[in-house]
């Protein structure tokens, strides 16, 4: 975005300024088509509920009908697509710039990507999708050890890698967009090296227009099977009849409610608590069914599903049933095509989430994390959860369990009856998927408001809880004009332009990556050691001397800022404009973010920009001997360089102001014959200004 300059700040500080912004920050190209198409939608469904059943059992048919092989394929291409990232040299390029640190510890980060992979769809499907596989397998005989081995099978096709690609492909487009090209959270941003600027125009409106009506289709979705399990389970407690659309209506307002007030209170507080509760409540009832259930058989069992789903998946992802149909006719579109939907449907939202956790980590870390972590939970699960129906149907309640299958809204709670303390479990199970509706309806206001406002980190609170309102109203309507058949068909429809969408990003990040390799190469071509070893003595004096924060803020107005201004002037006489800035009184009072700058504007690129800060750096513990006690002594503070580009700063506490000179005219000839090199172009056009400090 030219001349604009974008930031992305901690979700606690968003929250701060989000409180204290008063103004509307809706993108109206964005927002008025999407919430028109809405409208249109809610209205029909509300009026015209019969006739609305129709369309979107059409619907559903024709896109299966027409485009199955494509959702197929675009999923297995996410796939392909990261493993060969990873493996690739663009593997080692970091989310941020060179010197960015990962926010989070490796423990921290991949606790995070276990919550992310938790969710009310876990709840809903854990038991009842490889019930239902075993008794209406694709290709096998219903009812026999063959179909229970497929039924896991297919399960662990549907929740495994697969559905963590498309997560990742979307997280990684955000994350290398957002932190190394400083774009907005947006989708549009991927298409930026395809579009350039008009990503700005028409086209990048469509592209988040299209991204808001695919995640709130997905999120309503996902608040619809929350609210149909909620109401069977509190019905199947309390013998109270919540089998009415009313009742399920009122789930849907409560917990929108609650999203609401979790909203309020914050990120940091809302989202991040519940999380929280949430990974401990599932860790809890998934040891209970492990220990409670046939623990040997479940890791027996988890061993098996493993080497069936690794042996199976190339064969699996690229299956269509072009030569068969499936034993149970729309076996394929109802489940495999409609789950990649879904997936794809969730991407902007869970993306996102996985991009704002990941800055500072390398490509490699990000997709091998993504792709492993999540996946490897979801697949305990289901082997816990679905291997104890079968097998307790098969050993225990001898197809009892089986023939309650059809209702899957209650499935979960009918399968607790045959463990112990079922009652006790059951309501652990209600409070979770409560608070799993309650966190799905709050973290997705604030991504749906994130897309709708291009990123704005200045949104007023009221904003989310409006896009917390517009997830309630669409699951509401939707589950009284059709239920669940109008909420996957809503999905199925919405995710198709997304999955197509997500294609062209994945060219726009190969394209991306490329440039920053190929500036990397001539950076490292135009690095070069030019001192000569002159004034060795001063230089050995400051070598010895460990520099304060008040030294280094004297050197940089001593020498850097001179030095600045001469090259500025000289610059300024030669016709080309330049100015230097002085931060360092204004930010005196926030640590390393006093700076001094020198900036040469130029037209379509990226402003040249040679700027100097000083860094407080822990010395390493090898070092440290009779000092190791004195804490103030453990840190030295650095005079060090930052670029608008991204590239790793150094120190130049020991330089001259002639050396330093030579340093900036060596950096601007770089920044000159790097913009000439049309492989890095792409990376010096200007997106936005870039502020490193």
């Amino acid at each position: 975005m030219p001349n604009e300059k974008t930031e992305t700040p901690e979700p606690p500080a968003e929250d701060m300024v989000a409180r204290s912004a008063p103004r509307l920050t809706f993108a109206a190209p964005v927002v008025v088509p999407s919430l028109v198409v809405l409208g249109l939608l809610l209205v029909g469904c509300g009026l015209f509920p019969q006739q609305a059943d129709r369309f979107f059992s059409g619907m559903q048919a024709w896109v299966v009908g027409h485009f199955d092989w494509f959702y197929s394929v675009a999923v297995t291409l996410f796939l392909a697509f990261l493993v060969l990232v990873a493996a690739s040299r663009f593997g080692d390029i970091r989310l941020g710039p060179d010197d960015a640190k990962p926010e989070f510890s490796f423990l921290s980060w991949t606790a995070m990507l276990f919550a992310a992979g938790m969710g009310i769809g876990l709840m809903y499907f854990g038991v009842g999708e490889p019930l239902q596989h075993y008794l209406k397998p694709p290709t096998a005989l219903p009812d026999t050890p063959d179909a229970a081995r497929e039924a896991l099978q297919s399960t662990f096709f549907h929740w495994g890698f697969h559905a963590w690609a498309v997560y990742g492909t979307m997280g990684l487009v955000l994350a290398y967009f957002g932190f190394r090209y400083n774009l907005p959270l947006t989708m549009r941003s991927g298409l930026y090296p395809l579009l350039q600027q008009r990503i700005n125009g028409p086209i990048g409106h469509t592209v988040d227009a299209f991204a808001l009506v695919g995640t709130i289709a997905g999120i309503a979705t996902t608040l619809g099977y929350g609210a149909l399990q909620l109401a069977a389970g509190i019905g199947l407690m309390t013998d109270w009849n919540t089998d009415t659309a009313l009742f399920r209506v009122a789930m849907v307002v409560v917990v929108v409610s609650l999203a609401g007030l979790s909203a309020a209170s914050g990120l940091d507080k809302g989202v991040r608590v519940l999380s929280e509760f949430n990974l401990c409540l599932s860790f809890v009832l998934l040891a209970f069914v492990i220990i409670c259930g046939p623990t040997v058989h479940l890791f027996q069992a988890l061993s098996e599903n493993v080497g069936n789903y690794l042996s199976g998946l190339a064969q699996m992802s690229l299956r269509t049933f072009a030569y068969e149909s499936p034993q149970e006719p729309g076996w394929y579109g109802q489940w495999t095509v409609l789950y990649w939907a879904w997936w794809i449907s969730w991407s902007p939202f869970v993306g996102m989430f996985i991009a704002r956790i990941s800055r500072g980590r390398t490509v490699r870390e990000f997709i091998v994390g993504v792709l492993l972590v999540p996946t490897a939970f979801n697949l305990l699960w289901m082997t816990a959860f679905g291997n104890s129906a079968i097998w307790i149907d098969t050993h225990v309640a001898q197809g009892a369990l089986a023939q309650t299958a059809g209702n899957v809204d209650a499935l979960l709670f009918r399968f607790f009856e045959y463990l112990p303390w079922a009652k006790a479990v059951s309501w652990l199970a209600i409070v979770l998927i409560a608070v799993f509706f309650v966190t799905s309806a709050d973290s997705g206001a604030y991504v749906v408001d994130a897309i709708a406002t291009r990123g704005n980190p200045r949104s007023p609170v009221w904003q989310r809880l409006f896009w917390a309102a517009v997830l309630g109203v669409t699951a509401a309507v939707l589950l009284v004009a059709g239920g669940l058949k109008a909420l996957q068909a809503l999905t199925l429809g919405a995710a198709l332009p997304v999955a197509a969408i997500m294609v062209a990003l994945c060219w726009g990040l190969w394209r991306g990556m490329q440039a920053d390799r190929a500036h990397s190469a001539q950076e490292l071509a135009h690095a070069t050691n030019f001192w000569s070893g002159q004034h060795w003595r001063k230089r050995l004096e400051q070598i010895v001397h460990q520099p304060t924060r008040e030294d280094v803020l004297r050197f940089m107005h001593s020498v850097v800022l001179p030095a600045m201004r001469d090259v500025a002037a000289e610059l300024d006489r030669r016709g080309v404009q330049a100015h230097v800035q002085d931060d360092t009184a204004t930010g005196e009072e926030e640590g390393e973010a006093a700076s001094v700058r020198l900036t040469i504007p130029m037209a379509e690129l990226r402003d040249f920009v040679y700027g100097v800060r000083p860094v407080r750096r822990k010395l390493r513990g090898f070092m440290l001997t009779e000092v190791a006690q004195d804490e103030e002594r453990r840190y030295v503070v650095e005079p060090v360089t930052f670029f608008a580009d991204g590239r790793q700063g150094y120190d130049i506490q020991y330089l001259r102001g002639e050396e330093l000179i030579a340093d900036i005219l060596r950096h601007y000839e770089r920044y000159l014959s790097v913009s000439a090199d049309r492989r890095t172009q792409l990376l010096n056009r200007a997106p936005g200004h870039t502020d490193p400090a």
